[in-house]
């Protein structure tokens, strides 16, 4: 067997295991497979800037994209994605992991760190950093290799938001396509996803802490 092939079964194995522990919710998937990575890139004697961390050549424009993109993302969902999906299944998305936030402001200042550590930088490490850089070593950069490796990765972190029932699961499989696109967009850049996600979760928490649950605009 030689290194190459060697190395192909290694990353296969790595997606395997990373994709039994989001499937079956093994303690906290995301710290789990942060372990994983670690490990792998120690493993592979290779830095944490692999993952797709780069010095874009303007924070300010990254910045702002990012939130434009976020607030873009949260208005599409609440005012087509998660009414048509309403409609269509007769469900909403659940909430009821949010049921102490409205008007309770520890929960609230919980919840912003939470978007900010666990969220954007812990998840967007795993799927659009971790797992991006595997299934690419597997499939390729070629036009076909990004659409099975966004699809993949995207589609994995909806099934890790099982919580939020069907509905949950499809929008935010849909929010790690815009969250993929976003850093493809920014040339490979894995600082647009993560402030974009930070930006998405933070106006969502700050509009429940003030209204409760949204589940569309129509």
């Amino acid at each position: 067997m030689n290194r190459e092939t060697l190395w192909k079964i290694i990353t296969l194995v790595e997606l395997a295991a990373a994709a039994v522990v989001i499937v079956l919710d093994l303690l906290i998937p995301t710290l789990v497979i942060l372990g994983m990575m670690a490990a792998s890139l120690l493993l592979r004697r290779e830095p944490i800037r692999v993952l797709g961390f780069k010095r874009p050549p303007s924070w300010p424009r990254l910045i702002g994209l990012s939130f434009a993109g976020a607030v873009g993302l949260q208005l599409l969902d609440v005012g087509v994605t998660l009414p048509i999906l309403n409609r269509l299944t007769g469900t909403t998305i659940d909430y009821s992991g949010f049921a102490h936030l409205q008007g309770n402001l520890g929960q609230l200042v919980l919840l912003l760190v939470v978007s900010w550590t666990l969220a954007a930088l812990g998840e967007e490490m795993v799927y659009r950093g971790y797992l991006q850089k595997l299934l690419t070593q597997l499939v390729g950069p070629s036009l076909p290799g990004v659409l099975i490796t966004v699809g993949i990765s995207s589609l994995l972190f909806g099934i890790a938001h099982t919580e939020q029932g069907l509905i949950g699961v499809v929008v935010t499989t849909l929010d790690a396509l815009f969250f993929s696109w976003l850093k493809l967009k920014m040339d490979g850049n894995l600082w647009a996803a993560v402030l974009a996600h930070g930006f998405y979760n933070s106006v969502g928490v700050i509009i429940f802490f003030f209204t409760g649950p949204i589940y569309g605009l129509w």
